[in-house]
């Protein structure tokens, strides 16, 4: 069966508190699109870009990069519908990319046969719009019919159209929801369930609060509404699974980022199971439904330890009976990384002390497991299944090995590899090292260390620290050609940390991290920097940080709080007015995380990190790089252009580059990716190779 897509997404040193000023005299860049704030970020690109590209081999690294995205080389990622293998391409010819399918057979041969179905460059030229392709959903069983989804330059936002693959075409008068942060998702070929802005407006995290069947033939607003939450709700989204005996459906209530309740809709009357509040469903598999819990929980006489995934026939639970049974309970040091199914297997990918391992489940009265034998010391990741076979997808990468793409038998184990990427730079020079740092409370934080074999340890070396910590996201083993070619073949170490706030070991180390506690994150990363430095990998002089999102907070952090660690900064797209950062698009939705900053008592740990707010004048802050994009519709481009503004009146040169398009990712084009890794890379290399 196809899985249920996820309903929410995601989208990662005591310091002298300092009170939020009431008025802030850079509010006015966070108008988006105003003129003055337009002409602000013009006159910033072009004094930053200017610097950066002028570095002695840029052109030469910006070649590279196009190369490496562009290459016709790459895995072509494939989704399975029915009989066709789909797949979104960008190259040099097709900048905004084509959507197209082959048959799996002439996939698999390794030379496929492409059938274009849509052509993203032809209707950006027609409609005059930067149409970034977001996704398509098909129509069981056939998937003749697929709701398109399009953004406006690359945010989350999109609008919805219904598509004839058989004609290739859009279909006239067919289903059509203007750009909202919503979705639709099938029920028959008549019929959608619809999560939306009906016109009665969203939450105040910008999503949808209601959720209505709509028939075809009717007008949006007409349709049948069958769930209405309130403003403050995080969001309401509805989905529909199909399988040859049964039609699902399914309402996630989220009350916030990580609680709400589920409904599913029987005879058209809503039923909500007696579920924990911060309960995740992740599909239905052969009937049972499966869920991961974030939190122990004792039912019906057992108990579940907390990360666990169980599992109930959906009868039962409809029935409102607790009968629930265990699929797998990680341990302390390893956690479930992602969950699919084929026909007769439930496909469970766990990390075990940050390395993948793969199992499949067989379900016939009681759950059963099988591992199966993927490459060792990596990473793999879940593609497509097939719902009517045991065909699956899965990749495996890790550090010093390129993305190999298998095909693999659910049900047997067997499996065979369909294309590796070529290997972009020298990795038999290199090696990976796993150490443990020492946070301030004394908890073990893992992170690895990818270097030449030739490293001498005398704190000379370039190093560039990444991290996230946040969201329950772990951060695992992946090859990277850029990093290789711009900064591991020039010299530079490479440093991923594991800190609290991600989902390495399980919810337990993700909630280390919340709120009151999201110092303990940043202790983390403070102790991965001084533990590269106290085995001499580097110094303070020569380690650089970088980090995106919510990992542009942890950066943001990171040198307010110690500006004597680090040298270079890029901090991309990034939260840093930790006091208005709830006001801001989807802000709302992560204060399960951080903490309501309207509330004093939450404030008072708020402020003590906040870096927007803990800016002082006379510190010897690095000269960082701030990203962000216009056309970020997640985290507001505000807190990165207010954070330039003030740290540029208070005397720091700093660096800042705004893209007039590509939403978070901060790209919509393989030549605006090139350009972005290319001034990051030139930067680092600019503050910590010269």
């Amino acid at each position: 069966m196809k899985k249920i897509p996820l309903l929410i997404f995601a989208l990662i040193m005591t310091i002298k508190p300092v009170v939020a000023q009431e008025n802030d005299p850079y509010q006015w860049l966070e108008e988006v699109d105003s003129e003055k704030a337009l002409d602000w970020v013009e006159e910033w690109n072009k004094k930053s870009v200017d610097v950066i590209t002028s570095q002695e081999g840029y052109d030469q690294l910006l070649e590279k990069n196009l190369e490496i995205l562009n290459s016709t080389e790459r895995i072509a990622s494939p989704s399975i519908y029915g009989e066709y293998i789909y797949n979104f391409w960008q190259d040099q010819e097709h900048e905004r990319g084509i959507w197209r399918r082959t048959s799996r057979e002439s996939y698999l041969s390794g030379n496929p046969d492409w059938e274009i179905l849509l052509d993203i460059d032809k209707l950006a030229k027609e409609d005059d719009i930067k149409w970034v392709f977001k996704g398509a959903s098909g129509l069981y069983p056939n998937y003749n019919r697929f709701l398109v989804n399009l953004s406006k330059g690359g945010g989350d936002a999109v609008i919805i159209r219904e598509f004839d693959v058989s004609k290739k075409l859009f279909v006239e008068d067919g289903f059509y929801l203007p750009e909202a942060k919503g979705g639709a998702s099938w029920i028959d070929k008549n019929t959608l369930m619809v999560s939306t802005d009906f016109g009665e407006g969203v939450t105040t995290s910008g999503y949808p609060k209601q959720v209505k069947i709509w028939k075809r033939g009717t007008q949006l607003e007409n349709a049948r509404e069958i769930f209405k939450g309130s403003e403050n709700d995080m969001g309401i989204w509805g989905s529909a699974q199909r399988t040859q005996n049964k039609i699902y459906q399914l309402i996630s209530h989220r009350t916030s980022f990580y609680e709400g309740s589920y409904y599913f809709i029987e005879n058209d009357e809503l039923v909500k199971p007696q579920l924990p509040d911060d309960i995740e469903m992740n599909t239905i598999f052969k009937n049972q439904v499966i869920f991961q819990l974030k939190s122990a929980w004792k039912v019906n006489g057992q108990t579940f330890s907390q990360g666990a995934v169980i599992s109930i026939d959906y009868n039962d639970l409809i029935a409102g009976n607790l009968n629930f049974e265990l699929v797998v309970e990680p341990d302390e040091r390893s956690s479930i990384k992602e969950l699919t199914d084929t026909e007769d297997r439930l496909l469970v990918n766990m990390l075990v002390n940050v390395k993948s391992e793969l199992y499949a489940y067989d379900y016939t009265k009681g759950w059963k497991r099988e591992k199966i034998n993927v490459p060792d010391f990596g990473n793999v990741t879940l593609g497509s299944a097939d719902e009517a076979g045991n065909g699956y997808f899965f990749y495996f990468q890790n550090f010093l090995e390129p993305s190999t793409l298998y095909y693999g038998n659910a049900k047997t184990g067997e499996f065979s590899a369909v294309k590796s990427l070529p290997n972009w730079f020298d990795t038999d020079k290199f090696e990976v090292k796993q150490f443990d740092a020492v946070s301030k409370d004394g908890t073990h934080i893992p992170y690895f260390v990818v270097h030449a074999k030739s490293m001498k340890l005398n704190g000379e070396n370039p190093t560039l620290l990444y991290a996230y910590g946040g969201f329950e996201i772990p951060m695992i083993p992946g090859y990277s050609a850029t990093t290789g070619t711009n900064w591991l073949e020039h010299g530079g170490v490479y440093v991923l940390a594991n800190i609290r706030g991600g989902g390495e070991f399980g919810p337990k180390w993700h909630q280390a991290g919340l709120k009151e506690n999201r110092q303990r994150v940043f202790d983390d990363f403070h102790a991965v920097a001084e533990d590269l430095i106290k085995r001499k990998i580097t110094s303070s002089e020569k380690l650089g940080i970088y980090g995106g999102s919510n990992g542009g907070l942890l950066v943001g952090v990171a040198f307010t709080q110690r500006p004597d660690l680090y040298e270079a900064v890029v901090c991309a797209v990034p939260l840093l007015d930790m006091k208005r950062y709830n006001k801001l698009l989807a802000g709302a939705s992560w204060m399960a995380e951080y903490g309501n900053p309207d509330i004093p008592e939450e404030w008072e740990y708020i402020k003590k990190y906040s870096p927007y707010h803990n800016l002082e004048k006379g510190k010897d802050y690095p000269e960082v790089f701030f990203t962000t994009s216009t056309r970020d519709d997640r985290v507001h481009p505000g807190h990165a252009r207010k954070m330039v503004a003030k740290m540029s009146d208070l005397g720091y040169k700093i660096y800042y580059f705004e893209n007039t398009e590509g939403g978070h990712a901060g790209a919509s084009t393989n030549e605006q990716r090139a350009r972005m890794i290319t001034q990051l890379y030139s930067y680092l290399q600019m503050k910590l190779m010269d």
